[in-house]
């Protein structure tokens, strides 16, 4: 097989596994889009951070983030600190820290039963391919 195939078939399968991340939000929580989920990853990683923030580092709309933090607003996940709307802190509430610290252990579960039968050495190529890939993905504008 030439390496466009190959291309294509890493192509294919990174399209399968982004479907699947699609689903994920739902899994978290019944209410709760991909989209939202990321958003509520992003805080607990950078408390106070911003919407302008936000939409600026996913390259979304101001209106799809606004949407999302009302979302999450109102499922009691985030809490808004100081200034005008625009200029508010975001802060994850202890429901907020629950549900994504379940996800987490969900999803890592998920991971080490899909995994656990390959051996120590295809893991950590596994591993090594995809941190070059992401820091690859870094370096790009955008990424």
């Amino acid at each position: 097989m030439d390496r466009p195939e190959r291309a294509a078939d890493v192509y294919r399968e990174l399209a399968v596994l982004s479907r699947r991340a699609r689903a994920l939000g739902s899994r978290v929580h019944p209410d709760l889009s991909l989209v939202a989920y990321t958003l509520l990853a992003h805080i607990a990683t950078g408390p106070g951070v911003r919407a302008t923030d936000l939409a600026r580092h996913y390259n979304l709309d101001k209106s799809t983030v606004s949407r999302q933090l009302a979302a999450l607003d109102e499922l009691g996940m985030i809490a808004r600190e100081g200034g005008g709307r625009a200029g508010q802190d975001i802060i994850l509430t202890a429901k907020g820290e629950q549900t994504l610290a379940a996800a987490n252990d969900s999803m890592r579960d998920t991971v080490t039963a899909r995994l656990a039968g390959w051996s120590g050495e295809d893991l950590e190529r596994f591993a090594g391919y995809l941190e070059r890939f992401n820091a690859q993905a870094n370096e790009e504008p955008g990424g």
